[in-house]
């Protein structure tokens, strides 16, 4: 079960579509979703309207890529905590949670 929406109506309307960044050097990140009891973490670019997101990945290896908002329902941590979306989320440039997302596996 859902503790909130992971995606509710203001930010579906206000990501991308799968592609509308694709020319951007540095897109803008609108969402964060993370496990709380684990350490990966999925950020939003776009959108495709129904299920699939494009964004950064930062798990085992960070990478762009495409994950299903069905997935990150269903799918649960280490301790059996569901995924949920970072309520104080900013929008954030890519490059700056790539640079801190290699800084944090520096010191790891």
């Amino acid at each position: 079960m859902e503790t909130h929406n992971l995606l509710p109506q203001e930010l579906r309307a206000r990501l991308p579509q799968i592609g509308a960044t694709a020319e951007q050097e540095n897109p803008l990140v609108l969402a964060k979703f993370f496990f709380p009891d684990f350490h990966w973490t999925w950020y939003a670019i776009e959108f495709d309207g129904i299920d699939t997101f494009y964004g950064y990945v930062d798990g085992d290896f960070p990478e762009l890529g495409y994950f299903s908002l069905r997935e990150l329902r269903e799918t649960r941590g280490a301790l059996g905590c569901a995924v949920e979306r970072d309520l104080h989320f900013q929008d954030t440039p890519l490059h700056v949670l790539q640079l801190k997302a290699e800084v944090r596996r520096i010191f790891e």
